[in-house]
């Protein structure tokens, strides 16, 4: 159960800490109290998450207790080899990335990791990841290309590293060649946002054959704070921005961009984390197998010309712009 309760979980987490006290009693006396509460556990579950506001979900993907890339990648895989380093500057522990086998099947994954303790936090940067770690992501992305592999991201970053360094390195060029790079790879690739995908930073590993979400991830040009600090001036106005920016994997199934809305377990992904695994376990091996009946020229056609008409508007008239 995780440590920190978020303001709508709390019955929640207080019921669930009451049934495991009463199990824990190991008396029959309990038996008919247990089953009761776990009646009222299933419906306050769907009463609460059956009616979360876009701001709810923000919170959930971004809570400390959700499951990273690192999570997915060490279950569901096997034989993880990581790779490091973009052959130019140096490594960057915001990405994470190498060989590894699905069940029978070897592939290259690539993954944002945003750190758990304190001080992995501040050696991975939050997430936020460097030109040094686009760069290797597209070195990466190449071998998957050469040796004939799907390739797999996992999404979860507030954004691209802002810092001057950063852009004295050249941040927009790599975040730009890496949009570039996965929009023209003549090889399968599935993307997955885990929790939350921000901006241009988590865009450029988006751009797949396939782009899922988990139910209670976002992804967003900008985040909630960012938005309301510009159109109104002050962050408390967030959620009414998380409203407005249409930033759930609900609204990007209902727009398009999104091919797939992953469930997640009763409570959210870091309530049951090895749930949330399986679940993504089983929309990959679902996706590869629709992917390996599309030859490689067809879905590198269909690649583009899916981003490239993203943002495409109709006016009064009916004419495109």
């Amino acid at each position: 159960m995780p440590e920190e309760v978020l303001e709508f979980e709390k019955i929640i987490v207080e019921r669930e800490a009451l049934i495991k006290s009463l199990l824990a009693k190991d008396s029959p006396k309990f038996s008919n109290e247990i089953k009761r509460l776990r009646l009222e556990q299933q419906d306050e579950i769907i009463r609460v998450y059956g009616a979360l506001t876009p701001w709810e979900k923000v919170q959930l993907a971004r809570h400390p207790a959700r499951p990273q890339a690192l999570d997915y990648i060490q279950v569901m895989f096997r034989d993880f080899i990581e790779l490091h380093g973009d052959r130019l500057f140096r490594d960057d522990a915001a990405v994470v990335g190498g060989f590894a086998w699905l069940k029978d099947r070897p592939l290259v994954v690539i993954g944002q990791q945003r750190g758990r303790s304190s001080r992995e936090k501040v050696e991975r940067n939050f997430g936020m990841a460097r030109p040094e770690g686009y760069r290797k992501a597209q070195r990466l992305m190449r071998l998957a290309e050469r040796f004939e592999l799907p390739l797999v991201t996992f999404i979860d970053t507030p954004g691209a590293d802002p810092g001057i360094g950063a852009e004295e390195r050249g941040q927009a060029a790599a975040i730009g060649t890496t949009l570039y790079t996965m929009g023209e790879l003549r090889t399968r690739s599935i993307a997955i946002v885990i929790g939350e995908g921000g901006s241009g930073g988590a865009l450029a590993f988006g751009v797949a054959d396939r782009l899922l979400m988990m139910a209670y991830s976002i992804f967003s040009v900008i985040s909630p704070e960012g938005c309301a600090a510009i159109l109104w001036k002050e962050e408390k106005q967030a959620p009414q921005a998380a409203q407005v920016l249409k930033l759930t994997a609900q609204d990007g199934v209902e727009f398009g961009f999104v091919d797939e809305s992953i469930a997640e377990p009763s409570g959210g992904a870091h309530f049951r984390p090895s749930r949330a695994v399986a679940a993504v376990r089983r929309a990959l091996r679902r996706c590869l197998r629709e992917l390996d009946q599309i030859p490689i020229e067809e879905l590198v056609f269909a690649r583009q010309l899916k981003y490239r008409e993203i943002g495409i508007i109709e006016d009064a008239g009916g004419s495109a712009r």
